[in-house]
């Protein structure tokens, strides 16, 4: 696996604050106080550490309705279950974390507030994987709510499409316009924290121009976090077979697919494709200046079809916050925060 190279993916530059449809104003921002990062606060670790901290009064006098189930193996799913129908005391338990985390999310959400660019945002878009379940959705309608208690005049949404598909379907935005002439779809990469996805996006432009219509075709789902000593160079290997079997996969659909790859990752992005900071939960050193991602994934899938691949690199919650401009054209400055692994967060201001 060839991982020092100066060669650079053309066409397009990475983390490019320039786009075709919008201008990136601000991303992977960086706010702290004397705890550390503003963003671990309203991260999906935190909703587990208040489900710990109202769990453990019940626990003292044995009253846990949870029982010895530990709070890591309640999944999302679970939780849900339990808000339509479950245990009304267990239910309570997941209530009072939801509120305790709704507080956290506002009070992070009035610091970007207040921040230049950011205060001028019309919508903020909250994505992640935190939002793709009734729990998520509650705590952001509450944090919500909790804003404009404070007279704080900004729309609060969750995001339109489904988390994982966002993170693909918002790497279109990253193509350049020649793509879209004379092809069907666009391979798109996003890699979280926990997961790496892979997935064919069908463009649809004959039902859409603004690619509200596109949608994930074949696509394939890579958990990296649940293997043991996984190296860097393990997880660019396996992520180049997941690309190769979809593009084989287009092949044998006869699929009329682009030769790009639109990736959204973790971290600040320098315009020749390397990672300057913010990749820490990634396996291995992303963040090394003799490590380019774009680079190597040129080298080991030199073509698409017949012509030679591009690939265009850009912040995870960017892409995923790109996947919502044609449902912004009715503001001009909006911004998406994503609660997962991390809490990531993008600005963007319409291109006129």
């Amino acid at each position: 696996m060839a991982n020092d190279s100066s060669s650079q993916p053309s066409l397009t530059q990475h983390g490019a604050l320039r786009l075709p449809a919008v201008d990136v104003e601000a991303y992977n921002t960086e706010l702290k106080d004397d705890e550390g990062f503003i963003g671990d606060r309203a991260n999906k670790g935190a909703f587990r550490r208040f489900l710990d901290e109202w769990r453990k009064p019940l626990q003292e006098i044995g009253e846990d309705p949870f029982g010895d189930v530990e709070t890591t193996e309640l999944t999302k799913k679970k939780l849900d279950a339990l808000l339509a129908g479950g245990d009304p005391e267990a239910a309570g338990v997941v209530q009072g974390a939801i509120e305790s985390f709704a507080q956290e999310l506002s009070l992070v959400l009035q610091r970007f507030l207040k921040l230049k660019g950011w205060k001028d945002a019309e919508r903020i878009v909250v994505g992640g994987g935190f939002s793709g379940r009734r729990v998520g959705e509650l705590a952001i309608g509450r944090a919500s709510v909790l804003l404009k208690a404070e007279k704080i005049k900004v729309a609060i949404t969750t995001i339109r499409n489904e988390p994982d598909e966002a993170g693909l379907l918002g790497a279109i935005q990253l193509a350049p316009p020649w793509i879209f002439k004379a092809h069907d779809a666009i391979l798109a990469v996003d890699i979280g924290g926990t997961n790496i996805r892979v997935g064919i996006v069908h463009l649809n432009m004959k039902r859409a121009a603004d690619f509200s219509k596109a949608k994930i075709g074949k696509f394939e789902l890579w958990r990296h976090s649940e293997e043991e000593k996984l190296s860097r160079d393990d997880a660019i290997q396996e992520l180049v077979q997941m690309i190769r079997r979809l593009v084989r996969a287009a092949d044998k659909e006869h699929l009329n697919l682009a030769p790009f790859i639109g990736i959204g990752c973790p971290g600040r992005i320098e315009p020749d494709g390397s990672i300057d900071r913010g990749a820490q939960n990634l396996p291995g050193n992303w963040e090394s200046s003799r490590f380019n991602l774009p680079a190597t994934l040129m080298e080991a899938i030199p073509t698409i079809g017949e012509f030679e691949t591009t690939v265009v690199m850009h912040n995870d919650a960017v892409v995923q916050g790109l996947s919502e401009v044609s449902a912004m054209q009715d503001v001009e400055r909006w911004g998406i925060f994503t609660i997962g692994t991390g809490l990531g967060n993008a600005l963007f201001a319409n291109r006129k």
